[in-house]
């Protein structure tokens, strides 16, 4: 399948879903995805802001944040967010390479 507007299609579904899995998956704490795949919902905003940019969108990391999220990142750290366990701790500073990707 090399159709482009067909895989620019699939890849927004598979974002969404992506997206809506973490939405959906609240006691899957951002540490834990730090550690286990390298990157988080934060991470996630940042992408989705680096790239409205190269688009010439304006679109602030708050706002990424709460398209990624589904509400203000206040909101969600007030309601799900829990301290990281000494062990998270640990293997985040532990793990190779950067510690936020950009």
């Amino acid at each position: 399948m090399t159709d482009p507007q067909t895989i620019l299609e699939l890849e927004a579904a598979t974002f969404r879903k992506l997206r809506d899995f973490l939405r959906e998956h609240t006691e899957v704490q951002n540490i834990d995805l730090m550690n286990l795949a390298g990157f988080c919902r934060n991470c996630l905003a940042k992408w989705y802001r680096a790239e409205a940019e190269a688009l010439g969108a304006t679109l602030d990391y708050e706002e990424a944040r709460e398209l990624i999220y589904g509400m203000p990142y206040a909101q969600w750290r007030e309601q799900y967010q829990r301290e990281s366990t000494p062990s998270q701790q640990a293997a985040f500073d532990h793990r190779p390479g950067p510690k936020v990707p950009g």
